[in-house]
């Protein structure tokens, strides 16, 4: 049976916009020939999960944004994300577009490129048709075609060969009006030996139905390293469908740190494609359900290159009657000899009602290969609360300690400090501690 997908805009109204924005022609075309596809495409196969049943069809309207002139006038939800960021690097977009950017005189002089993807777009156009829609493909689903017809604001960040960037670049994602299309796309080029932090949140502040469809292409050149860290923390009315991929050339590596704290449903998939030799991906994961919440998280490795290795650690935390899928896929293509790919997926239920499901798959084309994964789910070991509460803590004081416990071999590995603070208290937060 097929899902007939939704067209939430049609080709004139798509052209309307591309040129009242002032795009080039190849993106409206680009847009155009997505909408097309979208029309055509089913949604996407999610083990386990009825997408089709959850709210994806609320795509609002595109409203224009409006820009500030200092962090003074950005919007008070995201005022603890922005403290300290005064002569920082930082792009913030609000609903459908950028409202601030800001790169440093010092980097932008050595060719770095910080912006909205929307204004990269017409700006550094050969740079953007380049890279856009070649790492998250539109012909892949549904979903994927419509926000390649759809996006807006967005970030762009290219750096330059051999340029090193010491401090972490920023950017806060924010949906506040659920009538307004919230469809942000990141796009970040690194080129050869270069090295880059980048680090987004993304927050809603609404109680009406919304949608984040959201995509991410990283290019790591060879000999390049990227280091990309994102928590996602939207409200219960927000659905959440991400899909965020990187193309590593040889020697180069990309870093994953990702925190899903959501509290409505939320789909994401994190892939690496290790195309060169000696390319190499590390993905750590840490996700908390809560509430009636319905979770799958999917992490890839696909190995072209030779001695190309990949780590994969996804930790979940279920409460109440939260269901979650946890994915792990390792997949080594014929000829990508002395690959090493490894995975481990664990969920821990806090409650008789939530349910966590950890899957390794391994898909080996190749003999001279190193694959392993492991994969366990359970619940609060009653003996371990017994053992602490004898030594006279606190039930809630021990599952507390088990809790951390279980999250800390990720979370210890987290070389951004402001990352893992904010991490632990958004981990507080979603527990109710």
């Amino acid at each position: 049976m097929t899902t007939q997908t939704i067209l939430p805009v049609d080709a004139a109204r798509i052209t309307e916009l591309s040129q009242t924005g002032g795009e080039p022609a190849w993106l409206k075309d680009s847009r155009l020939k997505a909408l097309e596809l979208a029309a055509a495409l089913e949604l996407p196969k999610l083990e386990k999960t009825r997408i089709d049943r959850w709210n994806i069809n609320h795509y609002g309207s595109y409203k224009a944004a409006t820009a500030v002139a200092s962090l003074a006038e950005a919007p008070s939800s995201v005022a603890a994300l922005i403290a300290g960021q005064e002569e920082g690097n930082l792009v913030i977009q609000r609903n459908s577009g950028a409202v601030y950017t800001h790169l440093s005189p010092e980097l932008a002089a050595q060719g770095v490129i910080f912006t909205d993807l929307a204004t990269a777009a017409k700006e550094h156009g050969d740079l953007v048709q380049k890279y856009l829609h070649k790492a998250v493909l539109p012909e892949e689903h549904a979903i994927a075609a419509l926000h390649a017809a759809l996006w807006n604001g967005g970030v762009f960040l290219y750096v330059p060969k051999n340029v090193v960037i010491e401090t972490p670049l920023q950017a806060i994602l924010l949906t506040d009006d659920a009538e307004a299309t919230f469809v942000p796309h990141i796009l970040i080029v690194a080129d050869t030996n270069s090295s880059v932090t980048y680090v987004d949140n993304y927050v809603s502040d609404k109680t009406e139905a919304g949608l984040h469809n959201g995509a991410v292409e990283v290019f790591v050149g060879a000999g390049a390293a990227v280091r990309y860290a994102t928590v996602h923390q939207f409200g219960e009315d927000t659905t959440d469908v991400t899909y965020r991929r990187a193309v590593v050339e040889n020697d180069g590596t990309i870093e994953w740190i990702v925190g899903e704290m959501n509290y409505g449903d939320t789909a994401s998939d994190t892939k690496s494609v290790l195309k060169g030799n000696g390319a190499s991906s590390d993905a750590k994961v840490i996700a908390v359900g809560s509430g009636s919440q319905k979770l799958n998280y999917t992490t890839q490795a696909q190995h072209f290159g030779k001695s190309t290795p990949s780590d994969m650690i996804t930790r979940a935390v279920m409460r109440e009657s939260a269901t979650s899928i946890i994915n792990g896929i390792t997949k080594i293509e014929k000829g990508a000899t002395r690959a090493d790919g490894q995975q481990t997926e664990k969920v821990l239920m806090l409650s008789p009602k939530a349910r966590g499901d950890a899957n390794p798959i391994l898909l080996i084309d190749e003999d001279d290969v190193t694959a392993g994964h492991a994969a366990s789910v359970g619940q609060v070991n009653p003996e371990q609360i017994y053992y602490l509460m004898s030594r006279g803590i606190s039930r809630h004081d021990a599952e507390k300690l088990i809790i951390y416990g279980f999250l800390a071999p990720v979370v210890s590995q987290i070389p951004l400090e402001g990352l893992r603070n904010q991490l632990q208290t958004l981990v507080e937060r979603k527990l109710g501690q």
